[in-house]
């Protein structure tokens, strides 16, 4: 026996059927971005009274804060922009990472003698929130690491380097790569690091060592002490505990370099 072809009606039919499902999909897809887009807008309509109704608390209130920003990612908002717009006018936070990121950089100027631009985040915390005053909008250690990642930005040499549980934060255009990175993370338990302990700890050749040294030295971002027992110690000014318990004047580190 043989198979009957199949007929240009049945073509015709099978084609028209595909074309009005296809049709029937794109209906189904354009109402479902539909009721998204008014789920989006009402959803956007309530953060907008709910930002009005507190304002004073996120402004004022660093946990308060990051709550409120979590909720403005879930629509694509960015409530710390700076600008004209409705979320800085309404919460003047735009104003508030503004004069942040001022007293970040005057902290970090204040301190350069000393630690070469180079400070923990954990210190200049403390510093930010003891020039603000008991009075002052609280703020925390996340608000910083926003202000700082808004002043990376402008290319003015702020960063972060991640060492132990927290960050150095860095404020001068100085060229760190990974090895610098590394040497500061093995100094942060102490203070210091000597080239034994880097050729030990990292299984590397002594010329490596010293040239990852020799350009902390030459930043001001380490200082030397040659006179230490054993070997040569070099010492990271915003990892030594003491230094940072105390103002050090530019006299008083020029004593303790080369």
């Amino acid at each position: 026996m043989h198979r009957r072809g199949v007929g240009a009606g049945a073509i015709a039919k099978k084609k028209l059927a595909e074309a009005k499902y296809k049709e029937r999909g794109t209906v189904l897809a354009e109402d479902q971005i539909a009721q998204m887009s008014k789920q989006l807008e009402t959803f956007k309509s309530n953060l907008e009274e709910f930002a009005s109704k507190h304002k004073q608390e996120i402004r004022k209130n660093s946990q308060f804060r990051v709550q409120f920003q979590e909720m403005c990612a879930t629509i694509g908002v960015d409530p710390l922009a700076s600008g004209k717009g409705f979320w800085s006018e309404m919460l003047g936070v735009g104003d508030f990472y503004y004069e942040l990121g001022v007293q970040i950089i005057e902290v970090c100027l204040a301190l350069k003698h000393r630690n070469g631009g180079l400070i923990t985040l954990d210190e200049l915390h403390h510093r930010v929130l003891k020039g603000r005053g008991k009075y002052a909008q609280d703020v925390s250690q996340d608000d910083l690491m926003r202000a700082i990642k808004k002043l990376k930005v402008m290319g003015n040499g702020f960063g972060m380097i991640p060492v132990g549980g927290s960050y150095l934060v860095q404020s001068v255009p100085a060229e760190l790569n990974m090895d610098h990175t590394v040497v500061l993370q093995l100094a942060e338990k102490k203070g210091y690091v000597t080239v034994s302990e880097i050729k030990a700890s990292l299984k590397w050749e002594k010329e490596r060592a010293c040239h990852v040294l020799d350009h902390l030295l030459k930043e001001g971002l380490a200082w030397l002490d040659s006179q230490a027992a054993g070997e040569s110690q070099y010492w990271l000014p915003a990892l030594f505990s003491e230094l940072t318990s105390r103002d050090v004047t530019p006299e008083e580190a020029n004593q303790m370099t080369p």
